[in-house]
């Protein structure tokens, strides 16, 4: 056990590691095409034991000891949380509404395909050893298989059409608002699925768990969009009349977001839903902007690489080591693009969207990244999957998401910066 000077000690060598890295492989990423969000993934992966653990594993281990991950772990929630809830500032709630239909028929293309998938792949799947639990039945096993492949990478989503110029185009907002409410049914099936392994003392299920998810998450987003917007607006005014976000506003709102995060966690949904829901309902103008200024340099420089880091040492592709495993793995990554990028494109298509935009809609719905490893680490700390099936996944995850930029390029990127109508590129920080 690690006494608080040790990981006092261990946190800020590990940091700057983290830093070190996740800027050189993102910069690398960057002269390759891909977002500096992608290559912070993969330096992710590399700091933990696929790579550095397997060549170097004794100093892997020292730099980032068991004892210190808990402390990693809060650092990772709370990049990614702040992150979205800067994005959220930035969401337009009014083009949203004016999209509401797209987004509607994309995000329910986007579960209904992916379930489908798992409904056929969960018998077959259920009876491979290594791969489910024992205890899991076919039910729980649809239900898991499905939301992984359904749920989206809304942090990595977003940062990929910040990175691209996209943020508050219709195209951006599109595809935020289909991520969101992708990923917000995917927790909430998940929810079932842990519902299901958490017995009662006579054998039944505590369906409280899901009940209070559900629930909970419902009436929280009702309240953002609903009356809170009015209720910050005071914020707004005060700022505008001051002329900056004071430390007593920034603190305010740093207060606002805990208690978002916190709430969302309490009930069983991911942290990031509550911030980016109260994001949306942030003042927008001159507040938004001071906001953004104040907090984005150092969220996204210093706190969002946690986040990925911390999902990348519990990544272990080396399981991967079998013809039978990687037929499996074959056969999960083609079900997950016809399930999701392709059912979101006709989507898309058939809500009246032209060609070009559809296309683009499904590269980047199709791209799941750490969201879905928070889903797979849940999975399989619950006892839900195993080992292999967690491996497998996190290979899909990783090849998705770097199809997302290449093929978004091809189809929509180059085109519509010949048009204009891309802004600059953002994050350059």
């Amino acid at each position: 056990m690690m006494s608080g000077p040790e990981l006092s000690v261990a946190f800020f060598f590990q940091m700057a590691c983290i830093l070190g890295i996740c800027r050189g492989v993102g910069a690398l990423a960057r002269r390759l095409g891909q977002p500096q969000v992608v290559g912070e993934m993969i330096a992710g992966v590399f700091l933990g034991p696929s790579l550095m653990g397997w060549l170097f594993p004794a100093f892997q281990k020292t730099v980032f000891p068991p004892e210190s991950l808990k402390v990693l772990y809060v650092g990772a929630q709370l990049g990614v949380g702040l992150y979205m809830f800067l994005v959220g500032t930035e969401f337009k709630t009014e083009l949203f509404r004016r999209r509401a239909r797209s987004a509607a028929a994309v995000s329910l293309a986007g579960m209904v395909a992916p379930f489908g998938c798992a409904v056929l792949l969960a018998p077959w799947l259920l009876k491979v050893p290594g791969l489910f639990s024992t205890q899991a039945n076919l039910f729980e096993a649809t239900l898991f298989l499905g939301a992984a492949m359904a749920i989206t990478a809304f942090p990595m989503l977003a940062r990929i059409i910040y990175e691209r110029g996209l943020t508050g185009t219709s195209l951006g907002t599109l595809a935020l608002a289909a991520g969101a409410i992708d990923d917000a049914a995917a927790w909430c099936v998940l929810a079932v699925v842990l519902a299901s392994f958490q017995k009662l003392p006579d054998g039944s299920v505590d369906a409280f768990v899901a009940i209070r998810a559900i629930a909970g998450g419902g009436a929280y987003g009702l309240l953002m969009v609903g009356g809170a917007r009015r209720l910050l607006a005071p914020l707004g005014r005060l700022v505008e009349r001051e002329g900056k976000v004071s430390s007593t506003v920034l603190g305010a709102v740093l207060m606002l977001f805990c208690l978002a995060a916190w709430a969302m966690d309490a009930i069983g949904i991911h942290a990031v839903f509550g911030g980016f829901l109260l994001g949306t309902a942030m003042p927008r103008g001159f507040f938004a902007r001071e906001l953004q200024e104040k907090l984005q340099p150092f969220v996204v420089v210093f706190l969002l690489p946690m986040f990925f880091t911390f999902s990348g040492l519990n990544t272990r592709l080396d399981l991967v080591n079998s013809p039978s495993l990687l037929c499996i793995a074959l056969c999960l990554l083609a079900a997950s693009v016809l399930g999701k990028g392709v059912a979101c494109w006709a989507a898309a298509r058939m809500s009246g969207e032209d060609n070009r935009t559809a296309l683009a809609v499904g590269a980047l719905m199709n791209s799941r990244g750490l969201m879905e490893l928070i889903i797979l680490n849940i999975g399989l700390q619950k006892g839900v999957i195993q080992p292999a099936l967690f491996s497998i996944m996190v290979l899909m995850a990783i090849v998705t998401t770097l199809m997302a930029t290449p093929i978004f390029e091809w189809v929509y990127g180059r085109h519509a910066r010949k048009a204009g109508l891309l802004g600059d590129a953002a994050a350059e920080v």
